[in-house]
């Protein structure tokens, strides 16, 4: 009778301690052997539809752009300032100023993008007119899908 208690007791303790293992072990497995969440952020984020941007003006738009870092996948806004010279003729700038990382604006009655920080300004191609800024504004990649804008 005792070595069937016994038994009984040892088998016991093995499955325990088999599941405590395989509750700990397997996500840590996975964890430490799975890809992160590549497939997730995309290279192109949809600016949205611009068949309504009026051509020769620059116009800021904002759009959603997923960020992945690591197994953290977060949607945030970001911004771009496009210029329409045709329906196929778009040239779109990053929001932020080459000199310092500030945010500019366009300048209607100038004709200019300005930097209201440190007096930087651009012209409608995004080169450099006036200082401290030394090389133009950045420009995204773009697609166009029908009426709607990719940026890379």
């Amino acid at each position: 009778m005792q070595a069937g208690r016994r038994n009984f007791c040892e088998t016991a303790i093995y499955i325990l301690v088999s599941l405590v293992a395989a509750a700990l072990g397997l996500p840590a497995g996975f964890y430490l052997f799975a890809s992160p969440r590549k497939n997730l952020q995309s290279e192109w984020a949809d600016a949205g539809d611009i068949s309504n941007l009026p051509t020769g003006t620059p116009r800021q738009i904002t759009f959603l752009r997923n960020r992945v870092d690591g197994w953290s996948v977060r949607s945030a806004k970001d911004s771009a300032w496009v210029v329409k010279d045709g329906p196929e003729n778009i040239t779109v700038f990053a929001p932020l100023c080459t000199h310092l990382g500030c945010a500019y604006h366009w300048d209607s009655k100038a004709a200019v993008f300005a930097c209201p920080c440190h007096g930087s300004a651009f012209d409608r191609d995004g080169k450099v007119i006036t200082g401290p800024a030394t090389r133009p504004l950045d420009r995204y990649i773009t697609r166009i899908e029908g009426a709607r804008l990719w940026l890379g």
